[in-house]
């Protein structure tokens, strides 16, 4: 199980502030105790309960994963889905988010079938990058700098202007092989149906290598 780094002291007060009530929120709406959640998250109850508390801010990769725990989106989870849907997302919209490293920024609307996203992404860390399993597809499209992809056994180095489409059930992590980093585009999609709990309950893994 994964228990992430430990907090920063900014953590408590950090980017995210809209996570911990929203965690808790969406977690008692589907009915889950702290424990069942975190089994289907792979985490441990006490890493979800400090998420939960604002204790500690939660990665990308962790905002993805209890987003499709819980069938919703990452911009949910911050609080930012819109009362009118608009097509439409402006450069100028809503400020970058960041946590862990990575900075991200929303690309695409929320309440869909996928999420779209911009990304910058930190140099890699190698072993301490977190390795995720799950259902669905992911595409990435490198804007700058050069990308580490691991799909599986085998590691993929990505130039700007080269992009990657594989199915999100095959161990993945990515970091950059740049010190200054890479920007990406991003877009994955999300199982949103009632059965979503019990297609990621068994099948999910998330772990360090």
């Amino acid at each position: 199980m994964t228990t992430g780094p430990a907090p920063g002291p900014d953590e408590a007060t950090g980017e995210l502030p809209a996570v911990a009530p929203q965690l808790r929120e969406l977690r008692r709406r589907a009915g889950l105790t702290l424990e069942a959640a975190a089994t289907r998250a792979q985490l441990s109850p006490a890493h979800l309960s400090r998420l939960e508390t604002g204790q500690r801010m939660p990665s990308l990769p962790l905002l993805l994963g209890l987003a499709r725990t819980y069938g919703t989106t990452v911009s949910e989870l911050l609080g930012e889905t819109p009362a009118v849907a608009d097509p439409i997302v402006r450069g100028g919209g809503p400020g970058a988010r960041e946590s862990d490293g990575w900075t991200y920024w929303p690309a695409g609307g929320s309440g869909r079938g996928m999420q779209a996203l911009r990304v910058h992404v930190p140099q890699s860390r190698g072993a301490g990058e977190l390795v995720r399993v799950h259902p669905g597809e992911e595409w990435l499209y490198v804007l700058q700098g050069r990308l580490r992809l691991h799909l599986g056994e085998t590691e993929h180095l990505l130039e700007p202007g080269d992009s990657a489409h594989f199915d999100s059930l095959t161990p993945h992590r990515i970091g950059a092989a740049t010190a200054a980093g890479a920007d990406l585009l991003f877009v994955h999609t999300l199982l949103q149906s009632s059965l979503a709990g019990l297609c990621l309950g068994g099948g999910a893994t998330a772990h360090h290598r």
